[in-house]
């Protein structure tokens, strides 16, 4: 359960109560939601949404809120940020982020429920299964609706992943991939690039590179399903590691890819928040563990 405490200023006196939790960014239907399980208060009492506040007033928002999945404490995923309203988790490659068939106890959704047994698990991003790194979870409703909804909360995720070296002779070091993202008609878990897909726009930069791969900094202007690996491998570029999308597996056993840093606004303080994660040992490794860390970034 979470508590926010809203103290009404001269600005805002005579407003109604609606109008003003609108202004902070509640939904009509969270709204209603906080009416039907009396979650509002006014100076301690009951309040309806067109009820009048007026300067000193003090507003209290009770949001209820649980996860239903099955509590796995023995789970490990490391902590990057937590406050009252949002977990930023480092993913480890191999752990599912939602509960599913085959997937109830071994996920970040049950480590969550295990970390956070009275707060509900709202991831306002996805990383696939084996890709790792940074992805932010809203604690309740409210934070969740700021984060996925508002542009100005909303997550900005910078991602790295690495291709062979030819990749730098097919695409540059640096551009676009701008394709319609489809799901393959014959799969329910793979996408391809179609006429009659969604519009797609993957931004890349290559920021290393050896004799055998390159390191790639990538920003998503979309956020389709495998949009990363899906653009590549259109592109003849597919991901070490990728089997799905036609990668080479003899060095790495999953797509190397990784959310390496994440921006957003704390959805009720206004603070803005800026993470970073390291590269994962399997990924570094490929470049003799010299990008760890991301100095060498620009």
């Amino acid at each position: 359960m979470r508590t926010i405490r809203y103290e009404i200023d001269p600005a805002h006196d005579g407003m109604q109560v609606g109008g003003f939790l609108r202004g902070k960014g509640y939904s009509r239907a969270l709204l209603t939601m906080l009416k039907n399980e009396d979650g509002l208060a006014l100076n301690g009492a009951h309040i309806r949404t067109v009820d009048t506040i007026k300067s000193g007033d003090i507003i209290t928002v009770t949001l209820k809120d649980v996860s239903g999945a099955v509590p796995n404490a023995s789970l490990n995923a490391y902590i990057t940020y937590d406050d009252d309203d949002v977990v930023v988790f480092d993913k480890p490659p191999g752990m599912p982020v939602h509960t599913s068939h085959g997937h109830n106890d071994d996920t970040l959704e049950n480590l969550f429920a295990a970390l956070y047994p009275e707060q509900g698990f709202h991831a306002v991003s996805r990383l696939d299964k084996n890709t790792s790194g940074l992805i932010a979870a809203a604690k309740n409703k409210y934070a969740a609706s700021r984060l996925m909804s508002d542009e100005r909360c909303r997550p900005h995720k910078v991602y790295y992943a690495v291709t062979a070296i030819d990749a730098v002779e097919k695409i540059g070091e640096s551009g676009e991939i701008t394709a319609p993202i489809a799901r393959e008609s014959d799969s329910v878990i793979k996408r391809t690039v179609r006429d009659d897909g969604e519009y797609a726009r993957t931004v890349f930069k290559a920021v290393k590179k050896n004799d055998k791969y390159c390191l790639y900094e990538i920003i998503l202007a979309t956020g389709r399903t495998h949009q990363i690996r899906v653009h590549f491998s259109y592109r003849g570029c597919p991901l070490i590691g990728d089997d799905l999308y036609g990668g080479d597996t003899s060095v790495l056993r999953r797509q190397a890819l990784h959310c390496g840093s994440l921006l957003f606004v704390q959805p009720v303080t206004g603070e803005k928040i800026s993470l970073n994660s390291e590269l994962p040992s399997d990924i570094s490794a490929l470049f003799d563990n010299e990008c760890t860390k991301y100095g060498f970034i620009t």
